[in-house]
């Protein structure tokens, strides 16, 4: 069924990792432009984690808004609310049915999902067990800091990206970064020389560190 103002309503949501009656955590995974659910949930695999659930929520034609996240946001409209929308159904759903707060809830994407995974953090600041952006930025032709109010109170924010991304301006990429420490995240910015548009072994050792303190925060 296609929902007109809210594209990715009702769309498959994938699940991996802990059942839900043990989890301690979870994490929201986007995957990118042209992608699917199964593709970025499989980095659960390699991630790890006993405790942790993995949700992967699928775009409405495999992409989340139709043009680049450096467009004016209107213009990627309806599909930027509505992924937005997803991931605070998930965290809602996360907390009321299985317990978990957001404190213990991470959110990871991979480029057009790093952007919302950034966007969404940075428009309902709040702590988070962790936000992971892989190789992407805060959404919009223009970001500031007077675009955005509250904090991030201290939530673990790593942004990673190539110095040469084809699709992710390194410009953005370091405003993104300053602009979610000034909202409070504890951010961990990596550059990687020559690396385009993919993940590295680097990255996921963050990853691994970062969800390795919130799982043990979790038991605490």
């Amino acid at each position: 069924m296609t929902h007109m103002g809210d594209p990715h309503r009702g769309q498959p949501i994938l699940q991996a990792g802990a059942s839900p009656a043990e989890a301690r955590a979870a994490m929201i995974m986007l995957h990118g432009r042209g992608a699917d659910a199964a593709d970025i949930i499989a980095l659960s695999q390699i991630i790890g984690g006993t405790g942790i659930l993995y949700l992967a929520p699928e775009a409405a034609g495999h992409t989340w808004y139709p043009y680049s996240f450096l467009a004016p946001r209107e213009h990627n409209e309806p599909g930027r609310t509505s992924a937005l929308g997803i991931i605070a159904r998930l965290i809602a759903e996360v907390g009321n049915t299985r317990d978990i707060a957001p404190e213990r809830i991470a959110l990871l994407g991979f480029s057009q999902g790093a952007c919302l995974a950034l966007e969404y953090a940075a428009r309902h600041p709040r702590r988070y067990g962790a936000v992971f952006a892989l190789s992407g930025g805060l959404i919009g032709e223009t970001v500031t800091l007077q675009d955005y109010s509250g904090s991030l109170a201290g939530t673990p924010v790593f942004v990673g990206c190539s110095d040469r991304d084809p699709h992710i301006p390194l410009e953005r990429v370091k405003q993104s970064a300053e602009i979610m420490g000034a909202l409070g995240a504890n951010v961990t910015e990596r550059i990687y020389p020559g690396m385009g548009h993919t993940i590295v072994e680097d990255e996921i050792i963050h990853i691994r560190r970062i969800v390795g303190t919130m799982l043990d925060d979790a038991s605490g």
